[in-house]
């Protein structure tokens, strides 16, 4: 009799993009190109490894003060306050109010987990929303339920036949959501979609969710990746903080800083009263404690080397921006080749996106044919990782996207 003897196959939603990347690699044919990958990749198709990064690693190495004990269970101070200015503005208002509490986690996921885990045990929240579609297959749902919410819900986010927000369903969806509910925002670069509320619709978003007694968590990964600057895409978390909400954002600092893999990630609470600050601190750091003791240092030694010295954090942001017209390089010149063949459709979305991912509006079938006949790797929803692209296959991408629209029906 074994212990395991009825453990079951967990559903494959939740790590189709893994799967599809070992397919990927697997594939003998030279044509085959990754349009799943979501991490940077330079015109070369190579992972960058930012030289800002590299610089800072080897002044750390060099730094005789450092050691390799434990950090804080609240992790690396300078790393989280830098991080959190980065996001609220160094003129913030509620940070110069000692109404911000903030603590590094194991990146933008573990900063989730953590907000759910207190949410669930503190403010006994039951009830999430996220968008639909959401990132990561769903993962959104897999984090907030096995934290204990007991249910989670939807809020319309896109619409297949214009191919943009369906922001009519999205109101709808936020009215009707019972008091108290989470909605989970995405603060710029909507993934998977690349598709962002305008100031105007963030307002209306906003005005839904106070009168309507809902709390905001902001997901915010792709800060200053999205647009190249970091001012605009913190813009709609600033707009909640300027309207007095109280919020939590999670953050995350695997794509600006190109960290994937050293999970860099920081948590950011925004209160209304400051003395709700001490027993707010001692509850996070006991569940922080319970669950991984503190987190490792070396990806936040980094980000706050860069950050407290100017010369280096100029640098960072020109990498930024570098990663950033890159991406919206590809989706221009892909559009273009698109229009050119005359492609049965509209493909003005591929530019009005934002972000490392685009919907394209392939079907499943078009995908099938992309993956198996043309050899180019994509999530079956029709998203495309934009760092896939090359100035050496967009030519083939193009044509292979022609004629998945032309052969095969949707």
């Amino acid at each position: 009799m074994s212990f395991f003897a009825d453990v079951q196959t967990g559903p494959t939603k939740y790590t189709q993009a893994f799967a599809l990347t070992k397919a990927f690699l697997d594939d003998k044919s030279p044509k085959k190109v990754n349009l799943g990958v979501g991490a940077y990749r330079t015109d070369e198709g190579k992972p960058w490894v930012l030289p800002v990064v590299r610089k800072a690693e080897k002044l750390l190495v060099e730094d005789e003060s450092l050691n390799k004990e434990y950090l804080p269970v609240l992790g690396l101070d300078d790393f989280s306050s830098g991080s959190t200015r980065m996001v609220l503005g160094g003129d913030s208002k509620a940070i110069a109010e000692g109404r911000v509490i903030s603590a590094q986690t194991l990146s933008g996921t573990g900063a989730l987990r953590i907000a759910a885990e207190f949410l669930v045990r503190q403010l006994n929240a039951s009830i999430f929303y996220n968008s639909d579609p959401t990132w990561g297959e769903k993962n959104h749902g897999l984090v907030f339920l096995l934290s204990g919410f007991k249910e989670g819900r939807t809020y319309r986010y896109w619409d297949p036949v214009k191919r943009c927000i369906d922001f009519e369903g999205l109101k709808e969806d936020l009215e009707n959501a019972p008091q108290n509910s989470v909605i989970v925002l995405h603060a710029c670069a909507h993934n998977p979609t690349g598709s962002d509320p305008t100031k105007e619709q963030w307002g209306v978003i906003a005005d839904i969710i106070k009168r309507r007694k809902l709390f905001p968590l902001f997901d915010s990964a792709y800060q200053g990746f999205a647009s190249g600057d970091l001012e605009n895409d913190a813009w709609s978390i600033r707009y909640f903080v300027d309207k007095g909400f109280e919020l939590m954002c999670a953050q995350s600092f695997a794509k600006n800083f190109g960290l994937y893999n050293e999970r860099v990630g920081n948590l950011v609470f925004v209160v209304s009263d400051p003395k709700v600050i001490a027993p707010v601190k001692s509850q996070l750091l006991l569940i922080m404690r319970g669950m991984y003791s503190n987190p490792p240092s070396h990806g936040a030694r980094i980000v706050a080397k860069v950050m407290k010295e100017p010369e280096l954090y100029n640098e960072w942001k020109e990498c930024v921006k570098i990663m950033a017209n890159r991406i919206l390089k590809m989706r221009s010149e892909l559009r273009n080749r698109l229009e050119a063949l005359k492609t049965p459709g509209d493909w003005s979305h591929i530019t009005t996106q934002i972000g490392m991912f685009s919907y394209t509006g392939l079907t499943p079938k078009q995908v099938e044919y992309m993956v198996n006949e043309c050899h180019i790797y994509m999530m079956d929803t029709g998203r495309i990782s934009m760092c896939g692209l090359t100035c050496s296959n967009i030519d083939y991408v193009a044509q292979s996207i022609y004629d998945a629209v032309t052969k095969i029906a949707a």
